[in-house]
């Protein structure tokens, strides 16, 4: 068609300049898309890159074997603990009045040891959780709210009120009902 109208190369550059001249004013949000998915596929290139299993030896196998023992080794302390006790009393009893002779600064050190080693195991999951972005929501009325509880028809009253000024309950609607019953009463 355009060989036939003989406009075809003029057209073109006529839309090409127009084009031109509006990602001055706005950013072409397709090129944007383009470039934030190949930083995307490139920084996981990367990342996957740093993190590649490569071979370990017995050593990194010994390593991580040391690394899992803690909680177990804890946890199963903790219950022979009990268990001892019950089994022998006075002896239990004994270790446990040489323990009261430990200095303070010393379980103070070893309650810090122990925080420091969960506490970071406990950010490190923190820090790797997915994100989930929440789903916006509407507000509600009475009635929608009532035909999805109940599944009947109430009379129309809407939850969500305007908040005055300095209302810390201005994103919860029961909290905002009760402030108000609480002012009238």
């Amino acid at each position: 068609m355009d060989r036939f109208l003989g406009a075809g190369a003029a057209v073109t550059s006529v839309a090409n300049a127009a084009t031109g001249v509006a990602e001055v004013f706005r950013e072409n949000t397709t090129r944007r898309m383009e470039l934030d998915e190949e930083a995307y596929a490139r920084a996981m290139a990367q990342l996957s890159a740093e993190f590649a299993a490569s071979p370990r030896g017995w050593f990194d196998a010994l390593v991580n074997g040391l690394n899992r023992l803690p909680r177990p080794v804890l946890t199963l302390g903790t219950v022979g603990l009990f268990v001892y006790a019950m089994v022998e009393p006075e002896g239990f009893g004994l270790r446990m009045e040489n323990l009261n002779l430990v200095p303070e600064p010393l379980w103070w050190l070893l309650g810090a040891i122990i925080s420091f080693y969960f506490g970071a195991r406990e950010a490190h999951y923190f820090r790797s959780r997915p994100i989930i972005p929440a789903a916006p929501r509407k507000a509600q009325t009475a009635v929608e709210a009532a035909a999805g509880m109940a599944g009947e028809v109430a009379v129309a009253a809407p939850l969500t009120q305007a908040a005055p000024e300095g209302d810390s309950f201005a994103d919860n609607a029961a909290l905002r009902d009760w402030a108000a019953a609480q002012a009238a009463g």
